[in-house]
């Protein structure tokens, strides 16, 4: 049987116009190329060294990681690629929004950058005084955003 021409001979990753899409919002300057990894100081809470990184299928989910991030510097959205499994956050599925209409996802593999979304609207910032003002009370009762 012939081989069809247009087949990639380089094993080189083509481009799936079926392929889902993941999103991962934070404050964090990355590059085309780096990797997002655990162990590095979490973007919420306590900013404990993170067990798990997390990615989204909305870029909604996204602005909202990027919007409530810790620390300085600009809110950015990146596309990322899981390199390994990846699973249902608990912390938003299982205590909010049950069969994760967000789409949010967490993972112990580490995440390809492959790009950057820089048009995008964000909340108001009512919106956003209105869950960072959420996040402030559940801390005040020991709650945790992330729970690992």
């Amino acid at each position: 049987m012939e081989k069809n021409k247009s087949e990639n001979q380089l094993n080189e990753p083509t481009q799936n116009p079926f392929a889902q899409t993941f999103f991962h919002g934070t404050k964090a300057e990355l590059k085309v190329g780096d990797f997002i990894e655990v162990g590095l100081s979490s973007n919420y809470g306590q900013r404990k060294n993170a067990k798990y990184i997390y990615l989204t299928a909305t870029l909604d989910a996204a602005i909202w990681g990027a919007e409530l991030a810790l620390g300085e510097g600009r809110e950015r959205v990146y596309l990322v690629e899981p390199t390994g499994p990846i699973e249902d956050d608990p912390n938003l599925t299982d205590k909010k929004f049950p069969g994760n209409p967000t789409m949010s996802y967490r993972s112990k593999h580490p995440f390809k950058v492959v790009g950057e979304i820089t048009i995008w609207k964000g909340h108001s910032p009512e919106q956003v005084k209105a869950m960072k003002e959420g996040l402030a009370k559940l801390k005040e009762q020991g709650i945790e955003a992330i729970e690992d």
